[in-house]
């Protein structure tokens, strides 16, 4: 003890032994003490010495250390030391190796000097790897450590919080492995943030941020150990935004658990966390004086949002979100912050990268963005504002950066924003008083800055990107250069200042968007083509060897060329795409064109852009490449590559192969509407199948039900046969042991006596039913006679039809004599007229009149003798048909007569072979009966006949009814 006291307390006299002697024996004491406060002692020294003899104490002390915490769990004073000891020696931070500089020793021209920052805080690394690799390497040390940590003691389970955290940091996946095998070793993690005391949680909070690194097991276990909800709570306890250092560790936590985990985002998303994320961002108008942690709060938070929303996630995940976000206003909260005043410059950035992906690709959230206005007057909308801070080279660079990034992702497959941009620029929609985005576009792409040009020239490029028919509504904008002169197309313009030699990154952006241009357009084509200094100007630039600078200008040049042959519809004569490729086989070459073309995925800033799409730069000077002109890039290098080599009669049969695939393919088309009309039948089938089958199942439950129905019959049936056997086997049982056979054929005799009793039962019952159709035979007979009467009707009906005839062959004749009195009359008329004229005897004429007047009284008799013959005529014919109707309807009666007759014929034969059957049957069985009843004779029983059995009956019946009135 005295030396302990003198290792903690003083120095005492006489010759001091070194700190390795001293760690030693110390170490001896731990081993060897049995009493508990030695031990603690020499612990506590160990612990006051680990710091500046930190490679001794770790060398000699580590394993006894180790064998405190498993043997004295009960006494928490020597369990913190012990832990404290193990975290100095094994913890790397700088903070805690400024103690541990040892001066070196003075001699000669040596001075107090110490050992470089950098090499200290090099040699403390690999003390804190190498003691925690000795520590780790019995995996059964680290689950002591979390079992220690289970001990709800300050001094216990914080210094154990610190020392798990530094072993993660030191070896963090050899840990983290160990951790996820142990028994609930996650979930004794967790319960760190429930804990009361602010200290051993904040550590707690370090703790899983070390342990969450880049593992996917763990950080799925975190989450579903409710940690989101925790950390959230935490949050909001410590002020959101406006909080402390705990704010952002618990933000930094829930980046590890979140990015690139699409499990625990569809976990967060389905858990409604996103709307618990809008008051994060209620920001108010106040926006002087944010502190630097508020800004690293806002920062942490927004970068979460865009963790949810990132374009590497899947995007039905990111669409669901993004959705989400619309909806609690988290979209509309991020465009108040967009356009608030006072918002510091890095926010402000990120805010903008923010909302780019939020609006990304849904369609109504870019409507959304599209609606907002700046608080300025008059109201701007925030993509004029965001532009005009895009083309101002007095901007920041990464705000610029930021700008182009949200109009890119404003556009993203979004043709309706894409009209309205270029609709800007066409002469019918501008509007003199205000600023548009195309006015700014243009602006800046014809401006002195070299970096508005590649801005403004790959805005207008994602304007149309995959939109054919903006591309074509761009050929109509015209620009006026100067006064007096006529205006020029864009297109002319974009080549005019190509041809200008200008910047290198000026060039570029506009070959870039000449490319997006006339790529997939004939008419742009065309119209590129129809200026004719255009393809001198590219295959001089293609063919000169020029720097190392000027390469990437070639190869665009060479694209662009390319595009101009791959999408020729040969309407201009002189550029044809035969033309076009002879000309760069005389003037560049074949071989020189390809090699050009690939300067361009061979240039080192070309892989960097195509890897995400936001444009992120060290500098303004590698701000060359669009992620969406690379995809183009990929895609047509190929198919020019193709199309410069293949001559005129490969294009040919090309043709004529494209033609025979769209007619396969209507034929695919032809056949897959047949197979979705046979899937419609089969779908049909299957539905009758099914209520046929239902059917079948209701069919099997009624057989079913009948069975049971029948099988119960016959139990009920057997029971009363098993009764009935009883009575005969207790009559049997009272005679002699010669009388069993004689009991058998009692039983044998009362079955067939019960069946011939059934069997006069269905003789009287058939007597019956022939019976019913002897009596139905004989009133079909007397049916049958009622056509007689028919025939008798019949034969006056065909006298009433001569009759019929007769009369017409009168009024046929009668007719005929009228007319010929008509003629008469006529005549006779004539004459008279003629008369009149010549001198005739007055005598004469009276005879005429005489005989005229004669004829019309004929003439009258005769017609009211037709008008009363044709009366009869029409009541004839209609008797007539009545006649034929009753006809008609008895002669069907006999035929169905006739036929109920035949059937009832076929069932009186039917009936008579059933009785004569059954009469055969009886004949049989009164044979049987009669000789069972000869071997019951011969047997020496007494056998009744049938009518002493009928007697017996009658007279047990009186007895009975005797009974009962005495009763």
């Amino acid at each position: 003890m005295n030396f302990i006291r003198g290792v903690i307390g003083g120095q005492a006299p006489g010759p001091q032994p070194s700190g390795a002697e001293t760690i030693q024996k110390l170490c001896d004491r731990v081993a060897s003490s049995t009493l508990l406060e030695d031990r603690r002692d020499a612990v506590r020294a160990l612990k006051s010495l680990s710091k500046k003899y930190r490679m001794e104490v770790g060398t000699q002390a580590v394993d006894h250390l180790i064998n405190i915490l498993q043997t004295d769990r009960s006494d928490s004073e020597i369990l913190g030391y012990a832990l404290d000891t193990l975290y100095n020696i094994i913890c790397n931070d700088e903070e805690e190796e400024q103690d541990a500089v040892t001066p070196l020793p003075l001699s000669g021209k040596h001075k107090n000097v110490s050992v470089p920052d950098e090499t200290i805080q090099k040699q403390a690394d690999d003390l804190g790897a190498q003691f925690t690799e000795t520590f780790i390497q019995d995996p059964e040390h680290v689950t002591l450590l979390l079992t220690v940590l289970e001990e709800f003691d300050f001094h216990v389970r914080w210094p154990g919080v610190k020392l798990l955290t530094a072993l993660l940091k030191n070896q963090g996946v050899q840990v983290q492995g160990i951790i996820l095998v142990s028994p609930m070793g996650v979930s004794r993690l967790m319960d760190l943030l429930a804990d009361s005391r602010e200290v051993i949680r904040n550590d707690g909070l370090l703790l899983l941020q070390q342990l969450t690194k880049g593992n996917a097991a763990i950080q799925k276990i975190v989450a579903f150990e409710n940690a989101f909800e925790r950390l959230l709570d935490i949050i909001t306890e410590e002020g959101s935004s406006d909080g402390g250092i705990v704010v952002e560790d618990c933000l930094l936590l829930l980046l590890n658990l979140l990015k690139n985990n699409s499990s625990n985002q569809n976990f967060f998303k389905e858990g409604s966390y996103i709307q618990r994320m809008k008051p994060w961002f209620e920001v108010g108008d106040d926006n002087s004086g944010w502190s630097a942690q508020k800004v690293t709060n806002l920062h942490l938070m927004l970068q979460l949002v865009r963790v949810m929303v990132s374009p590497v996630n899947s995007p039905g995940a990111t669409s669901s979100c993004q959705k989400s976000m619309f909806q609690c206003g988290l979209l509309q909260q991020l465009c108040t912050i967009l356009m608030a005043t006072g918002v510091p410059a890095d926010i402000l950035t990120e805010t903008i990268n923010t909302v780019s992906e939020v609006i990304r690709g849904s369609q109504v959230n870019q409507d959304y963005f599209a609606s907002v206005n700046a608080p300025s007057n008059p109201p701007r909308p925030a993509i004029v504002v965001l532009l005009m801070s895009m083309v101002n080279e007095r901007q920041p660079f990464v705000l610029r950066c930021a700008v182009l990034y949200c109009f890119q992702c404003f556009l993203s497959k979004n043709q309706k924003g894409q009209g309205e941009i270029v609709a800007t620029l066409l002469p019918s929609t501008i509007d003199a008083n205000s600023i548009s985005a195309g006015q700014l576009l243009c602006g800046g792409l014809f401006s002195a800055d070299s970096l508005s040009n590649w801005c403004a020239a790959v805005a207008l490029a994602h304007a149309l990107q995959d939109n054919l028919t903006q591309k074509e509504q761009l050929l109509r904008v015209q620009l006026a250069t100067s006064l007096g002169k006529p205006p020029v197309s864009l297109l002319q313009q974009c080549t005019n200042i190509l041809s200008q030699g200008s910047k290198v990154q000026t060039r570029v952006g506009l070959l870039m968007l000449l490319c997006t241009w006339i790529s997939n357009c004939p008419i742009a084509v065309t119209h590129f083509l129809h200026n004719q200094e255009n393809v001198p100007f590219l295959t001089a630039q293609i063919s000169e060897n020029l720097g190392e600078d000027e390469r990437l200008v070639q190869g665009l040049c060479a694209l662009l060329l390319g595009i101009c042959i791959y999408y020729n519809d040969n309407s201009l004569e002189n550029y044809t795409k035969e033309k076009l490729k002879q000309l760069i086989e005389k003037r560049i070459g074949k071989e020189n064109f390809v090699e050009k073309l690939g300067f361009i995925t061979k240039h080192e800033l070309y892989s960097r852009a195509a890897q995400k799409p936001q444009p992120v730069f060290p500098s303004p000077e590698q701000m060359l490449f669009d992620h969406e002109f690379t995809r183009l890039v990929k895609e047509l290098e190929g198919v020019i590559t193709k199309a410069v080599h293949k001559s005129s009669e490969e294009e040919k049969k090309e043709e004529e192969v494209k033609k025979t695939l769209e007619q396969h393919d209507n034929i695919v088309t032809q056949y897959k509407e047949l197979i979705r009309e046979q899937d419609a039948q089969i779908q049909e089938l299957k539905e009758q199948v099914a209520s046929m089958s239902s059917q079948n199942e209701q069919m099997q439950a009624t057989v079913t039900q009948q069975l049971s129905q029948i099988q119960q019959h016959k139990d009920q049936y057997n029971i009363l046969k098993l009764k009935l056997g009883k009575d005969n086997h207790s009559q049997s049982c009272s005679q002699g042991d010669g009388s069993q056979v004689n009991g058998l054929q009692t039983e044998e005799l009362t079955q067939l006596k019960e069946e011939v009793e059934e069997l006069r039962k269905q003789h009287a019952l058939l007597q019956t039913l022939l019976k019913d159709k002897d009596a139905l035979i004989d009133s079909l007979r007397l049916e049958a006679a009622q056509p007689v009467e028919g025939s008798a009707r019949g034969s006056e009906n065909t006298e009433l039809l001569k009759e019929l005839e007769v009369l017409r062959s009168q009024s046929q004749s009668q007719s005929v004599e009228i007319d010929q009195l008509k003629t008469e009359k006529q005549e006779l008329v004539r004459k008279a007229e003629a008369g009149s004229s010549d001198t005739v005897p007055s005598s004469a004429g009276s005879l005429d009149t005489a005989k005229l007047a004669e004829l019309e009284s004929r003439l009258t008799a005769q017609t009211t003798e037709t008008e009363r013959l044709k009366e009869e005529t029409k009541s004839l014919v209609k008797s007539r048909a009545d006649l034929e109707q009753q006809l008609a309807s008895a002669t069907s009666t006999v035929a169905i007569l006739q036929t109920e007759k035949s059937k009832l014929q076929t069932e009186v034969q039917e009936s008579k072979k059933e009785q004569d059957d059954l009469l055969m049957l009886l004949a049989d069985q009164d044979q049987k009966i009669h000789s069972l009843k000869q071997k019951l004779k011969d047997l020496g029983e007494t056998v009744e006949d049938e009518d002493d059995l009928d007697t017996r009956d009658q007279t047990d019946d009186d007895d009975e009814d005797e009974e009962d009135v005495e009763d």
